[in-house]
């Protein structure tokens, strides 16, 4: 890695120390070794002890005090200082450079450390070396060899030669394949504006092809930004995306079974997440599957499963048990779902007769949810995904005989609101498709807590619009039809909005 030096050097100078020794700002490293141990010992670091035992030595502590130009300082000549072994080449690096790595630091000083009898000499006459203008009157200095030992997969030389490039040159371009190794090549160098660089990167850039790798590597590297990141994203994009997608078979259980959980997890109904897991599940057992199978070829798979209990009863399937106790099973209430899924036999019995039972109370008491305890936990949920195109963006929906429209609504460039509204099952523009195998509630009133929720991602970061829980008497006709609008303001698109509710008990 090597630069030239094509300026002449600005000679400013600054105090250093309680001595007042003066230095050259602009040197890194200048042959003044008493001003240079006075800025260790402004970081409460015995310089001695750094020769002795540069192992020991945490660079953080004084890097702060190297010049803020440390990285775009030019090299003095085309000859490197320091040899570099690592993935079975030699890599030429110099001294300047050298010094943002906290590793190569401590690799640096350790060499010089053990092979002279007197290492402060030894650095001093290589400090000096450095000097601007007095490159011509040096003889040439001995070059150190350092070795790296890198046992990381992920970092490739390609990757590694990235790294080092970021020595010399500030934003060096990083392609979305070569990111990750990067980042595993910064970390092991312990480069860390280069690492933080590309966790901010790969969150930007998350897709489906990559989640699972973004995440397992914010896993392996604790680094919570990308591990949040992650499942930030999934938690609006598990159904509407992954879940028409191959790539939803790569998805880690454990990072599966956090969004399940999440409040924020946006679908567009209870049976479409219901679906997207089933899915999951089929892509797990058929590994060579590379096409999304229809939903009547999925539920022939495991239909045609040994019966002598369910699927989830197997062992096959009880490890995957806590990933279904997530659902709200009980907003699936049309019949010919329940059917279908009583057919598979993929859920223990006792599972589809609870949820039948709470059915039958429910339409029993005129729609009453009694069995929704937890409005966080168990309210049913329903989505839109309003996209750029739309001006207006709605869908009804019908649940124990009561017809609700949910709708959103482009005011400008920047302004949406989003509300429900209870319709009479006469003015419904497709009756067919939405009364199929539904009974019609009769009832003026229906007592609704509900909540709205719209979230949408901006220069990388998540912006959530939401309403309070509000408890509302729903009638046929206009105001009391109509809920409270969720008014926003973002340059966010799409938008993921989310109306979550409970009939309420009377």
């Amino acid at each position: 890695m090597k630069m030239l030096n094509p300026h002449k050097p600005q000679l400013e100078r600054r105090i250093v120390g309680s001595t007042n020794r003066w230095r050259f700002p602009q040197e890194p490293f200048s042959g003044d070794l008493l001003a240079l141990s006075q800025v260790y010992k402004a970081a409460n670091t015995d310089f001695d002890e750094v020769l002795k035992y540069p192992d020991r030595l945490c660079i953080s502590q004084f890097r702060k005090n190297f010049p803020k130009n440390l990285k775009s300082e030019t090299i003095q000549s085309g000859e490197a200082d320091v040899i570099l072994e690592c993935l079975g080449l030699k890599w030429e690096l110099h001294q300047p450079q050298l010094f943002q790595s906290e590793t190569l630091t401590k690799l640096y000083l350790m060499a010089l450390a053990r092979g002279n009898v007197n290492p402060e000499k030894e650095l001093k006459k290589l400090l000096r070396a450095q000097l601007r203008g007095k490159v011509k009157e040096q003889h040439p200095v001995k070059k150190i060899i350092i070795s790296l030992k890198i046992n990381d997969a992920l970092v490739t030389k390609a990757a590694f030669a990235t790294a080092l490039k970021n020595l010399y040159l500030p934003e060096v371009k990083i392609s979305t394949d070569d990111v990750l190794g990067v980042m595993a090549a910064a970390r092991i160098l312990q480069f860390r504006s280069l690492f933080q660089r590309c966790v901010t990167m790969m969150t930007k850039e998350l897709t489906p092809s990559t989640v699972k790798n973004v995440y397992l590597a914010g896993c392996r590297y604790k680094e919570e930004r990308l591990t949040t990141g992650c499942e930030k994203w999934m938690e609006m994009n598990l159904v509407p995306l992954l879940g028409t997608q191959i790539h939803l078979r790569k998805v880690p259980q454990e990072l599966l079974h956090k969004v399940l959980r999440s409040p924020r997890l946006f679908t567009f109904s209870e049976f479409h997440l219901l679906k997207t897991l089933l899915l999951w599940v089929y892509l797990q057992l058929n590994n060579k599957t590379q096409t999304i199978p229809a939903y009547e070829t999925m539920l022939a798979f495991f239909s045609s499963l040994p019966r002598k209990c369910s699927f989830l009863e197997q062992d096959v399937g009880q490890n995957l048990t806590p990933l279904f106790l997530c659902l709200r099973l009980h907003g699936v209430t049309k019949g010919k779902h329940l059917e279908e899924l009583k057919h598979i036999n993929f859920f223990p019995e006792s599972w589809l007769v609870r949820v039948t039972a709470s059915h039958y109370l429910a339409l029993e008491s005129g729609g009453d949810m009694a069995h929704v305890k937890d409005f966080t936990t168990q309210a049913v949920r329903f989505g839109l995904l309003f996209n750029q195109e739309y001006i207006t963006h709605s869908k009804t929906i019908a649940v124990y005989g009561f017809f609700f429209e949910i709708k959103g609504i482009k005011h400008d460039t920047t302004s949406y609101s989003f509300h429900m509204q209870r319709i009479k099952h006469t003015d419904l523009e497709f009756p067919t498709s939405v009364c199929e195998h539904s009974l019609i509630s009769l009832r003026a009133e229906r007592l609704v807590t509900y909540e709205i929720r719209a979230q949408t991602l901006v220069d990388s970061k998540w912006q959530e619009f939401r309403t309070n829980q509000i408890t509302q008497k729903f009638g046929l006709a206009k105001p009391s039809c109509k809920s409270h609008a969720l008014k926003i303001q973002t340059v966010g698109i799409p938008i993921y909005a989310s109306f979550t509710f409970v009939f309420s008990l009377a």
